[in-house]
């Protein structure tokens, strides 16, 4: 009788899990249906009606090998669950080094590629760096960013991005002030406020205006660059004497990174570098009010490197695809700084060794970029002996310029960029819990969204290219 009432228990529960494992599946089709993810919503929905039938049918066999059969399968089942669940950290197989002080902003991309022929900055700096001229002039031979004539070209959409661009140009006299000697000091210079309290005020109220997420860091001199690469300060060198720096993250929105390369992503991109600005604006100028010096980082005012001030401020670590990776959103965000003279509490860098583990065996990004740009291996020392991925910002930018759009197929197809609900962040939780769900998690990624998922179509609000392909850009003259 005992072994009997086992085994009817054991029925009971194999039969309870089925019903569970079939809301499940069925539950996360329905989650993929709204997210647009048809093949995901079609796998999860068979596996709902599938995997479930061994737990249902074990109830119905004859005899003891009802009870058998359950307990075999309910076992399995918690073997597995036990694999993927328990907490299982594994070894540290990613070390990424010390950052190396001195980029200099004139080296990189985007101040390569507003330098004017014919001019003496662009003589200057092909006679300082001849190595990158032959380069260069591949992706001066492409349309460029947002130009008629390339591959993605949309006139209303481009258009959009422009003005996102335009708008942030208008705001950057206003990224840079010494304090108005207002109540913040006092008149022994004395700080006003205690550093927990305003540290705790300017993340809550960053947050309620928007921000994804807000961390504090204590600015290190690898954060700054070397010289001014852009504006009218070109060539100067960055002189920045604030102690610390509040960074933030802004969301991407996942419906129009998921179009990339296409155009929907660029308008994204210059819309959240616009929002992310107006942010750090408003809150290096509320610092001001209270006193203090403070300047804005944003698009084209740069004069720090915004995500290892993020990283170092605990918002993520730097992947792969030489982004910061945030936990909830991955890459999809977009980031400003505010450093300051105000005394903050600095959160300090918070080591997310899963991260590092996941993108060392995911390598989906450099998968499906199409110019080749991101490495395959695992993290390698680069010029100055640091240990980082390191990416290929020529072959990168050359194809932004023939696509005229930033491209962001690397964050689209990214495991940890899908959408923050409960169905991602269950399995976010898991890779950061367990080393063999790690492994299991890219297999599974592949399986049910593609190893290189293509690009969805333009929304349907944005019309089709063909009916806006002709006429002159429009003004505005945002990114090159």
């Amino acid at each position: 009788m005992r072994v009997e009432a086992s085994w009817t228990g054991s029925e009971s529960s194999a039969v309870g899990l089925g019903v569970v494992l079939a809301v499940g599946l069925l539950w996360a089709a329905w989650v993929s249906w709204r997210e647009e993810e048809v093949r995901a919503a079609r796998l999860f929905a068979v596996l709902g009606l599938l995997l479930p039938l061994p737990f249902l049918g074990s109830a119905v066999l004859p005899g003891p090998m009802a009870g058998e059969a359950a307990a075999i399968l309910l076992l399995l089942a918690g073997l597995l669950l036990a694999a993927l669940l328990l907490p299982l950290p594994g070894r540290r197989s990613v070390e990424l080094g010390t950052p190396a002080p001195g980029v200099d902003e004139r080296d990189i991309m985007f101040s390569r590629a507003v330098l004017v022929p014919g001019t003496e900055r662009f003589e200057a700096y092909y006679r300082r760096r001849p190595e990158n001229r032959a380069k260069d002039d591949l992706f001066r031979s492409k349309p460029g960013l947002l130009a008629p004539g390339s591959a993605h070209y949309h006139r209303l959409g481009f258009a959009a991005a422009d003005a996102a661009f335009w708008t942030i140009e208008m705001m950057r006299p206003f990224v840079d002030g010494e304090g108005d000697g207002g109540e913040g000091r006092g008149e022994s210079g004395a700080p006003g406020a205690a550093p927990a309290a305003a540290t705790r005020f300017l993340k809550a109220w960053a947050l309620k205006l928007g921000a994804h997420s807000v961390g504090v860091a204590e600015l290190r001199d690898y954060h700054l660059y070397s010289h001014v690469g852009r504006g009218t300060d070109y060539g100067k060198p960055v002189e920045l004497d604030h102690p610390f720096a509040l960074a933030l993250t802004v969301e991407m929105d996942r419906e129009m990174v998921d179009r990339a390369p296409r155009s929907p992503t660029v308008m994204e991109s210059a819309h959240q570098y616009l929002e992310s600005g107006v942010l750090a604006i408003q809150l290096a100028d509320l610092i001001r009010r209270l006193g203090y010096r403070a300047r804005a980082h944003v698009d084209g005012s740069y004069r720090v490197i915004c995500p290892l001030v993020a990283r170092d401020a605990g918002l993520g670590e730097i992947g792969r695809m030489g982004l910061l990776m945030t936990p909830r959103l991955g890459p999809r965000v977009r980031i400003a700084v505010v450093t300051t003279d105000l005394p903050l509490l600095p959160d300090g860098r918070v080591p997310e060794p899963a991260t590092l583990d996941f993108c060392l065996h995911c390598r989906k990004c450099a998968d499906a970029c199409p110019s080749r740009a991101l490495p395959a291996g695992p993290p390698e020392p680069d010029g100055n002996g640091v240990v980082r991925w390191r990416i290929d910002a020529e072959a990168c930018f050359t194809l932004w310029a023939g696509m005229g759009t930033d491209c962001a197929r690397c964050m689209a197809v990214c495991p940890y960029s899908h959408p923050d609900n409960l169905l991602h962040a269950a399995v976010r939780r898991g890779i950061r819990n367990n080393a063999v769900f790690r492994r299991g998690a890219v297999w599974m990624d592949d399986l049910i969204y593609g190893r290189k998922p293509p690009p969805k179509p333009l929304p349907d609000w944005m019309g089709r290219p063909e009916e806006w392909s002709t006429g002159r850009r429009s003004g505005g003259g945002g990114k090159p």
